[in-house]
Protein backbone atom coordinates (compact mmCIF):
# COMPACT_ATOMS: atom_id res chain seq x y z
CA UNK A 1 0.00 0.00 0.00
CA UNK A 2 2.03 3.30 -1.17
CA UNK A 3 0.83 6.38 0.98
CA UNK A 4 0.35 9.75 -1.00
CA UNK A 5 0.68 13.03 1.28
CA UNK A 6 0.23 15.52 -1.10
CA UNK A 7 0.42 19.77 0.35
CA UNK A 8 -2.16 21.01 -1.48
CA UNK A 9 -5.44 20.74 -2.66
CA UNK A 10 -4.13 21.12 -6.16
CA UNK A 11 -1.31 18.07 -5.85
CA UNK A 12 -4.32 16.23 -4.32
CA UNK A 13 -6.37 17.27 -7.54
CA UNK A 14 -3.21 16.01 -8.92
CA UNK A 15 -2.63 12.55 -7.05
CA UNK A 16 -6.36 11.73 -7.88
CA UNK A 17 -6.06 12.49 -11.24
CA UNK A 18 -3.21 10.09 -11.68
CA UNK A 19 -4.51 7.25 -9.17
CA UNK A 20 -8.23 7.32 -9.05
CA UNK A 21 -8.34 4.08 -7.19
CA UNK A 22 -6.25 5.94 -4.14
CA UNK A 23 -8.48 5.79 -1.01
CA UNK A 24 -8.93 9.63 0.45
CA UNK A 25 -8.35 9.74 4.50
CA UNK A 26 -8.56 12.68 6.69
CA UNK A 27 -9.77 11.59 10.20
CA UNK A 28 -9.49 8.10 9.35
CA UNK A 29 -12.45 7.10 11.66
CA UNK A 30 -14.04 4.79 8.96
CA UNK A 31 -10.86 3.82 6.78
CA UNK A 32 -8.95 2.86 9.53
CA UNK A 33 -11.52 0.66 10.80
CA UNK A 34 -11.79 -1.37 7.67
CA UNK A 35 -8.21 -1.72 6.90
CA UNK A 36 -7.32 -2.48 10.45
CA UNK A 37 -9.95 -5.42 9.77
CA UNK A 38 -8.71 -6.60 6.84
CA UNK A 39 -12.05 -5.75 5.19
CA UNK A 40 -10.17 -3.05 2.63
CA UNK A 41 -6.70 -2.91 1.11
CA UNK A 42 -6.59 -0.41 -1.22
CA UNK A 43 -3.20 0.21 -3.35
CA UNK A 44 -3.02 3.89 -2.59
CA UNK A 45 -4.18 6.00 0.26
CA UNK A 46 -4.17 9.84 -0.15
CA UNK A 47 -4.07 11.65 2.67
CA UNK A 48 -5.69 14.54 3.20
CA UNK A 49 -4.27 16.14 6.48
CA UNK A 50 -1.65 19.02 5.27
CA UNK A 51 -4.73 20.31 3.25
CA UNK A 52 -6.03 23.53 5.34
CA UNK A 53 -8.52 24.20 2.80
CA UNK A 54 -10.67 21.31 3.95
CA UNK A 55 -10.79 22.34 8.14
CA UNK A 56 -12.23 25.99 6.94
CA UNK A 57 -15.96 26.89 7.39
CA UNK A 58 -17.34 30.02 6.51
CA UNK A 59 -21.13 31.70 7.41
CA UNK A 60 -22.00 33.92 4.76
CA UNK A 61 -25.41 35.69 4.75
CA UNK A 62 -27.47 33.10 3.50
CA UNK A 63 -25.04 29.44 3.55
CA UNK A 64 -22.74 27.82 5.46
CA UNK A 65 -19.68 26.93 3.43
CA UNK A 66 -17.97 23.82 5.34
CA UNK A 67 -15.29 22.16 4.55
CA UNK A 68 -14.52 18.46 4.25
CA UNK A 69 -12.68 17.88 7.11
CA UNK A 70 -14.07 20.29 9.31
CA UNK A 71 -14.04 18.49 12.37
CA UNK A 72 -17.60 17.70 14.69
CA UNK A 73 -16.15 19.17 17.29
CA UNK A 74 -15.93 22.55 15.87
CA UNK A 75 -19.51 21.90 14.17
CA UNK A 76 -20.89 21.68 17.89
CA UNK A 77 -18.72 24.33 19.31
CA UNK A 78 -18.90 27.35 16.76
CA UNK A 79 -21.68 26.14 14.28
CA UNK A 80 -24.90 25.70 17.02
CA UNK A 81 -26.76 28.36 15.78
CA UNK A 82 -26.92 28.29 11.74
CA UNK A 83 -26.49 24.48 11.73
CA UNK A 84 -28.21 23.33 14.84
CA UNK A 85 -29.99 19.42 12.99
CA UNK A 86 -25.96 18.89 12.23
CA UNK A 87 -24.77 20.36 15.83
CA UNK A 88 -27.06 17.62 17.26
CA UNK A 89 -26.27 15.02 15.22
CA UNK A 90 -22.69 15.30 16.02
CA UNK A 91 -23.03 15.13 19.33
CA UNK A 92 -23.88 11.64 18.67
CA UNK A 93 -20.92 11.15 16.74
CA UNK A 94 -18.62 7.97 18.88
CA UNK A 95 -16.72 9.44 21.21
CA UNK A 96 -14.61 12.58 22.27
CA UNK A 97 -11.74 11.73 20.34
CA UNK A 98 -13.39 10.49 17.10
CA UNK A 99 -15.60 13.80 17.22
CA UNK A 100 -12.01 15.95 16.98
CA UNK A 101 -10.82 13.84 14.12
CA UNK A 102 -13.93 13.00 12.26
CA UNK A 103 -15.97 15.64 9.43
CA UNK A 104 -18.82 15.16 7.52
CA UNK A 105 -16.62 14.41 4.30
CA UNK A 106 -15.75 11.31 5.72
CA UNK A 107 -19.47 10.09 6.22
CA UNK A 108 -19.87 11.40 2.75
CA UNK A 109 -17.73 9.61 1.63
CA UNK A 110 -17.99 6.62 2.99
CA UNK A 111 -21.63 6.64 1.95
CA UNK A 112 -22.45 4.66 4.81
CA UNK A 113 -26.57 4.96 5.53
CA UNK A 114 -25.54 5.00 9.08
CA UNK A 115 -23.45 7.83 8.65
CA UNK A 116 -24.56 9.96 11.73
CA UNK A 117 -24.52 13.05 9.87
CA UNK A 118 -26.81 12.16 6.60
CA UNK A 119 -30.04 12.89 8.44
CA UNK A 120 -29.28 16.43 9.23
CA UNK A 121 -27.92 17.05 5.86
CA UNK A 122 -30.94 15.41 3.88
CA UNK A 123 -32.99 17.46 6.35
CA UNK A 124 -31.23 20.78 5.47
CA UNK A 125 -31.14 20.21 2.08
CA UNK A 126 -27.32 20.54 1.79
CA UNK A 127 -25.21 20.64 -1.84
CA UNK A 128 -22.28 18.98 -2.04
CA UNK A 129 -18.86 20.25 -3.76
CA UNK A 130 -16.72 18.03 -5.55
CA UNK A 131 -13.75 18.78 -7.35
CA UNK A 132 -11.16 17.51 -10.11
CA UNK A 133 -8.68 18.68 -12.01
CA UNK A 134 -11.30 18.87 -15.24
CA UNK A 135 -13.23 21.70 -13.04
CA UNK A 136 -15.94 22.03 -10.01
CA UNK A 137 -19.55 20.80 -9.46
CA UNK A 138 -22.68 20.86 -7.00
CA UNK A 139 -24.57 17.68 -6.55
CA UNK A 140 -27.63 18.14 -4.79
CA UNK A 141 -27.56 15.70 -1.05
CA UNK A 142 -30.90 13.96 -3.01
CA UNK A 143 -28.34 12.90 -5.44
CA UNK A 144 -25.24 12.12 -3.62
CA UNK A 145 -26.43 8.72 -2.38
CA UNK A 146 -26.72 5.99 -5.03
CA UNK A 147 -26.51 3.04 -3.36
CA UNK A 148 -25.35 1.13 -0.48
CA UNK A 149 -22.38 2.67 0.63
CA UNK A 150 -21.80 3.77 -2.94
CA UNK A 151 -21.84 8.06 -3.61
CA UNK A 152 -22.34 10.34 -7.12
CA UNK A 153 -18.20 11.23 -7.37
CA UNK A 154 -16.58 10.30 -10.27
CA UNK A 155 -13.18 8.24 -9.74
CA UNK A 156 -11.12 11.65 -9.81
CA UNK A 157 -13.11 13.51 -7.71
CA UNK A 158 -12.38 15.15 -4.17
CA UNK A 159 -14.67 16.08 -1.79
CA UNK A 160 -14.27 19.72 -1.18
CA UNK A 161 -16.96 21.29 0.61
CA UNK A 162 -20.42 21.22 1.89
CA UNK A 163 -22.94 23.97 1.60
CA UNK A 164 -25.59 24.20 3.48
CA UNK A 165 -28.34 26.68 3.95
CA UNK A 166 -28.61 28.37 7.45
CA UNK A 167 -31.53 27.42 9.49
CA UNK A 168 -34.25 29.55 9.20
CA UNK A 169 -36.35 27.48 11.57
CA UNK A 170 -35.90 24.76 14.20
CA UNK A 171 -34.44 21.77 13.15
CA UNK A 172 -34.13 18.47 15.55
CA UNK A 173 -31.95 15.12 15.09
CA UNK A 174 -32.71 11.80 17.36
CA UNK A 175 -30.70 8.37 17.13
CA UNK A 176 -31.34 5.23 18.02
CA UNK A 177 -28.12 2.73 19.58
CA UNK A 178 -27.87 -0.23 21.73
CA UNK A 179 -26.01 2.17 24.09
CA UNK A 180 -25.57 5.51 24.71
CA UNK A 181 -22.21 6.42 23.06
CA UNK A 182 -19.45 5.16 20.67
CA UNK A 183 -22.15 3.21 18.74
CA UNK A 184 -23.69 2.66 14.97
CA UNK A 185 -26.88 3.90 14.77
CA UNK A 186 -29.77 1.57 14.51
CA UNK A 187 -31.24 4.17 13.05
CA UNK A 188 -32.07 7.78 12.85
CA UNK A 189 -33.77 10.65 11.99
CA UNK A 190 -33.57 14.43 11.04
CA UNK A 191 -36.55 16.60 10.89
CA UNK A 192 -35.58 20.97 9.53
CA UNK A 193 -38.53 23.13 9.54
CA UNK A 194 -38.26 26.36 7.20
CA UNK A 195 -40.63 28.62 7.88
CA UNK A 196 -39.99 31.08 4.76
CA UNK A 197 -40.81 28.20 2.18
CA UNK A 198 -43.46 27.23 4.68
CA UNK A 199 -41.99 23.66 4.18
CA UNK A 200 -40.47 20.62 6.32
CA UNK A 201 -37.78 18.04 4.90
CA UNK A 202 -36.66 15.29 6.87
CA UNK A 203 -33.87 12.77 6.91
CA UNK A 204 -33.38 8.80 7.79
CA UNK A 205 -30.77 6.85 8.26
CA UNK A 206 -29.75 3.18 8.74
CA UNK A 207 -33.58 2.17 7.97
CA UNK A 208 -33.09 1.64 4.17
CA UNK A 209 -29.92 0.81 1.54
CA UNK A 210 -28.75 4.56 1.43
CA UNK A 211 -29.85 7.40 3.91
CA UNK A 212 -33.27 8.69 2.15
CA UNK A 213 -36.12 11.51 2.56
CA UNK A 214 -39.47 10.68 4.16
CA UNK A 215 -41.06 12.28 1.00
CA UNK A 216 -44.55 11.29 0.94
CA UNK A 217 -44.45 12.04 5.23
CA UNK A 218 -43.07 15.40 3.88
CA UNK A 219 -45.84 16.12 1.37
CA UNK A 220 -48.45 14.99 3.75
CA UNK A 221 -47.24 17.52 6.39
CA UNK A 222 -46.85 20.69 4.44
CA UNK A 223 -50.45 20.39 3.03
CA UNK A 224 -51.82 20.21 6.56
CA UNK A 225 -49.96 22.76 7.53
CA UNK A 226 -50.49 24.89 4.90
CA UNK A 227 -54.35 24.06 4.88
CA UNK A 228 -54.81 24.31 8.86
CA UNK A 229 -53.57 27.99 8.73
CA UNK A 230 -50.39 26.17 11.36
CA UNK A 231 -47.61 28.42 10.21
CA UNK A 232 -49.98 31.62 10.50
CA UNK A 233 -51.44 30.75 13.75
CA UNK A 234 -48.89 28.53 15.51
CA UNK A 235 -51.35 26.22 17.10
CA UNK A 236 -50.70 23.06 18.38
CA UNK A 237 -50.63 20.42 15.34
CA UNK A 238 -53.02 17.96 16.05
CA UNK A 239 -52.38 14.29 17.28
CA UNK A 240 -54.15 12.77 14.35
CA UNK A 241 -51.56 14.71 11.63
CA UNK A 242 -48.75 13.98 13.68
CA UNK A 243 -49.37 10.18 14.14
CA UNK A 244 -50.37 10.01 10.00
CA UNK A 245 -47.12 12.14 9.48
CA UNK A 246 -45.30 9.08 11.76
CA UNK A 247 -46.77 6.65 9.83
CA UNK A 248 -45.57 7.85 6.44
CA UNK A 249 -42.36 8.55 7.85
CA UNK A 250 -42.27 4.55 8.90
CA UNK A 251 -43.30 3.88 5.58
CA UNK A 252 -40.36 5.62 3.72
CA UNK A 253 -37.71 3.03 5.35
CA UNK A 254 -36.74 -0.35 3.86
CA UNK A 255 -34.96 -1.82 6.30
CA UNK A 256 -33.26 -5.03 7.39
CA UNK A 257 -32.47 -7.21 9.97
CA UNK A 258 -29.13 -7.12 11.15
CA UNK A 259 -26.77 -7.49 14.50
CA UNK A 260 -28.19 -4.04 15.60
CA UNK A 261 -31.96 -4.60 14.96
CA UNK A 262 -34.79 -6.13 12.90
CA UNK A 263 -36.77 -4.05 10.06
CA UNK A 264 -39.68 -4.44 12.04
CA UNK A 265 -38.19 -2.50 15.41
CA UNK A 266 -36.26 -0.06 12.76
CA UNK A 267 -39.73 1.03 10.83
CA UNK A 268 -41.21 1.10 14.45
CA UNK A 269 -38.54 3.53 15.75
CA UNK A 270 -38.74 6.02 13.30
CA UNK A 271 -42.02 6.56 12.94
CA UNK A 272 -41.75 7.12 16.97
CA UNK A 273 -38.50 9.89 16.28
CA UNK A 274 -40.37 11.57 13.21
CA UNK A 275 -43.67 11.80 15.66
CA UNK A 276 -41.30 13.50 18.49
CA UNK A 277 -38.95 15.48 16.46
CA UNK A 278 -42.12 17.20 14.80
CA UNK A 279 -43.58 17.80 18.28
CA UNK A 280 -40.08 19.14 19.38
CA UNK A 281 -39.38 22.11 16.65
CA UNK A 282 -42.98 22.64 16.32
CA UNK A 283 -42.77 23.34 19.79
CA UNK A 284 -39.66 25.56 19.52
CA UNK A 285 -41.25 27.45 16.09
CA UNK A 286 -44.21 28.21 18.56
CA UNK A 287 -42.00 29.81 20.99
CA UNK A 288 -38.72 31.91 19.64
CA UNK A 289 -38.68 29.63 16.80
CA UNK A 290 -41.47 31.71 14.63
CA UNK A 291 -40.56 34.13 12.18
CA UNK A 292 -42.13 37.24 12.25
CA UNK A 293 -44.33 36.47 9.24
CA UNK A 294 -45.69 33.19 10.55
CA UNK A 295 -46.48 35.05 14.17
CA UNK A 296 -48.61 37.71 12.02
Amino acid sequence: MDFLRPASWEEALAAKAEHPTAVPIAGGTDVMVEINFDHRRPEYLLDLNRIELLREWEVGEENVRLGASVPYTQIMEHLRAELPGLALASHTVASPQIRNRGGVGGNLGTASPAGDAHPALLAAGAEVEVESVRGSRFIPIDEFYTGVKRNALQPDELIKTVHIKKADGPQQYSKVGTRNAMVIAVCAFGLALHPETRTVRTGIGSAAPTPVRAKEAEEFLNAALDEGGFWESGRIITPSIAKQFAELASGACNPIDDVRGTAKYRRHAVGIMARRTLGWTWEQYRGTGRTLEGAA
